[in-house]
């Protein structure tokens, strides 16, 4: 590790072979806590490259637990977090709206790290169970249109550095890692990411896969499209801004989309959403989250028409339904 550290210190960047090595012996535990702190530190003073990316990617995929849900038409919502905003469970909630849509989701979330309620934080609460066996994880896609993928029951580098993580309290590279390593292998992805460089980044690797995808950053560093802000979108059909006015929707307040200060308000927000009873800024972000996922499966409808079809989905209640068919199972 001293080696390694010294080569950051030098500010040299690693090749994806070395990235791979380097994340592989963080997930068999060689190094100690405070080597990996230190790593983790001096890691994110700067940017991450292509090959760093990958090689990572690479390291997680080869040692994550794999699950085959039998199906190629899943889709997966989920955003790097780290982007320091504290929203409510945006993209988690979009996911059931997707699912109540009767599409296919595999969601793959964590605890907060850098925010006080990730998507794991607010299931567990609100009766989630969580599990790596696939019998039950294909069930719960069949009944439920939706499973929810815990990472560290799946990626032993996460449950290896999951308390260093808390204790530093910032994001790192595995922010960047999350939406990569979906251990069922989406062939449909949005993807948040908190900043155009990294949006670059990720663009770059998924012109590479066969991943049907879209890449959103909202211009003011929000993981989502938050309706504060324009936002930004990287697909198959190229790098586009899309105006919120032009969507017709009036811009937000940064306010209206704060998520709770504990777990327990978080998911009093959640439930609100669900039932119908939340702010019509919490309805319609949700929602326009959920139509850019939509329209991530299919890219020949309208943005409009997808915005409906997940409109449909939350008034009728089938995301509830979504929802509660999850959490029983």
């Amino acid at each position: 590790m001293k080696k390694i550290l010294n080569h950051l210190f030098e500010h040299k960047t690693f090749t994806r072979e070395q990235s791979k090595e380097i994340l592989t012996a963080i997930a068999q535990g060689k190094y100690n806590n405070s080597q990996m702190a230190a790593f983790m530190t001096a890691y994110c003073m700067r940017s991450i490259t292509v090959n760093e990316l990958e090689g990572f990617r690479d390291a997680m995929l080869e040692l994550c637990l794999p699950i085959d849900l039998q199906t190629d038409q899943i889709i997966d919502l989920c955003g790097t977090g780290g982007d320091g905003k504290d929203t409510f469970n945006i993209s988690t909630l979009a996911s059931f709206v997707v699912a109540g849509a009767g599409y296919k989701v595999a969601k793959h979330g964590n605890y907060g790290v850098s925010s006080g309620c990730g998507s794991s934080n607010v299931m567990e609460f609100l009766g989630c169970t969580f599990t790596n066996d696939t019998g039950k994880l294909k069930t719960d896609i069949d009944n439920a249109n939706i499973c929810f993928l815990h990472a560290p029951l799946f990626h032993p580098a996460m449950k290896t550095v999951a308390p260093i993580r808390r204790e530093l309290g910032v994001k790192t590279f595995f922010n960047m890692l999350g939406p990569l390593v979906n251990p069922a292998k989406p062939k449909n992805q949005l993807v948040g990411v908190f900043n155009l460089e990294l949006a670059r980044v990720y663009a770059y690797l998924y012109q590479k896969s066969d991943t049907k995808y879209t890449i959103v950053n909202a211009l003011e560093g929000y993981d989502e499209v938050s309706l504060t802000c324009d936002f930004k979108t990287f697909s198959g059909d190229g790098e586009k801004i899309n105006s919120i006015e032009a969507l017709g929707f009036e811009k937000l307040d940064p306010k209206d989309i704060l998520g709770g200060s504990t777990v327990g308000e978080s998911a009093g927000i959640f439930n609100k959403v669900l039932n119908n009873e939340a702010t019509n800024a919490q309805n319609n972000v949700v929602l326009c989250n959920a139509a850019l996922a939509i329209k991530t499966i299919n890219s020949e409808k309208s943005f409009a028409d997808c915005f409906y079809e997940a409109e449909e989905s939350l008034i009728s209640k089938k995301a509830l339904k979504s929802f509660k068919t999850l959490v029983a199972n």
